[in-house]
């Protein structure tokens, strides 16, 4: 059989592992976040990891929230102004991680997702993840169940699904997102970025949305990335397909997200030696100011995905 999944270490949680036997390509899943660790593609000379992930699970649990790698952002995207929103005229304070005095990506980056399903056969492997958060935190005490499906596939493609449904009696407010950075081998300065947009998210000086957006065409052709700085968010336009590409001279990252993730985030660290790009449901502090909130029925599936694929140059 081509395709193999399996849990190849389950301290200190359960670590999965989606492998092309005929290429060598293989992902590393953590039950941690339902996050994505490793992506290793065959390149000329080995195998290329394009994750900027963690050294091993227990690190994971340690830096988590130094830079939120991978990070699954559920049930809010990036940051929350003062971790407050107010919803039916009353006003909660999100009680979790907070960068300066913002509430930051969402409530269930280091939850401990249960792995419900591992499949393989010759055309593909998948695990699938579930969380149920209870509504413990007293800022959004919205009960509500993720189900997250990882999928390797030929041709060095994973594709991500998320599912979110809730049973209570009214809506919630519900916004979803991943915080992937990406490394090809070199310094970002020597890449490209593309993506199909025109408009970018004005942010004030705390990096929260104004509610204006501004133009921005830069990388609706492709631009070379050095000494340009990034922190922002982009409306994908929609009348064009929806695909970010990240390529240097070894390889190429095509991002392609489906309607359901019309945002897309764009962050350069400091040390440039990766970066996050980070499909989105709506802009930050969406709970605030409505760009792209959504506001889930009860006993209805919301269903968000995106794929990563890679190729050699």
């Amino acid at each position: 059989m081509r395709f193999n999944s399996s849990i190849i270490s389950k301290q200190p949680f359960e670590v999965i592992q989606l492998k092309d036997e005929q290429t060598g390509t293989a992902v590393e899943i953590y039950a941690m976040g339902a996050l994505l660790n490793s992506f290793k593609v065959p390149v000329k000379d080995g195998y290329q990891n394009v994750i900027d992930g963690f050294a091993n699970a227990e690190a994971a649990l340690q830096e988590i929230t130094y830079g939120f790698k991978s990070a699954k952002l559920s049930p809010f995207v990036c940051r929350m102004a003062n971790g407050q929103f107010t919803i039916n005229a009353h006003t909660y304070t999100v009680g979790k991680f907070y960068l300066g005095n913002h509430a930051i990506h969402g409530l269930v980056y280091d939850a401990i997702f249960e792995v419900v399903n591992l499949h393989a056969n010759d055309y593909g492997c998948t695990v699938g993840l579930h969380y149920q958060y209870k509504g413990d935190d007293k800022g959004y005490p919205f009960p509500f169940e993720l189900l997250i499906n990882w999928k390797l596939q030929a041709n060095q493609t994973v594709s991500v699904t998320t599912s979110v449904k809730h049973h209570g009696n009214s809506p919630i407010p519900y916004s979803d997102g991943w915080h992937p950075y990406f490394a090809l081998g070199t310094a970002i300065d020597e890449c490209t970025l593309q993506f199909s947009s025109n408009k970018k998210v004005e942010f004030d000086e705390r990096l929260l949305p104004t509610g204006v957006l501004i133009d921005d065409n830069r990388f609706e052709q492709g631009m070379l990335l050095k000494d340009v700085n990034l922190d922002n968010c982009f409306v994908l336009n929609s009348q064009q397909p929806a695909k970010c590409v990240l390529k240097n001279q070894l390889l190429e990252l095509r991002i392609t997200p489906d309607k359901a993730y019309p945002y897309l985030q764009v962050y350069i660290p400091p040390h440039r030696k990766s970066m996050a790009i980070e499909n989105l449901s709506s802009a930050p502090d969406a709970f605030n100011n409505d760009m792209g909130l959504l506001l889930l029925q009860p006993d209805q599936y919301y269903i968000f995905s995106t794929t990563y694929s890679v190729k050699a140059l």
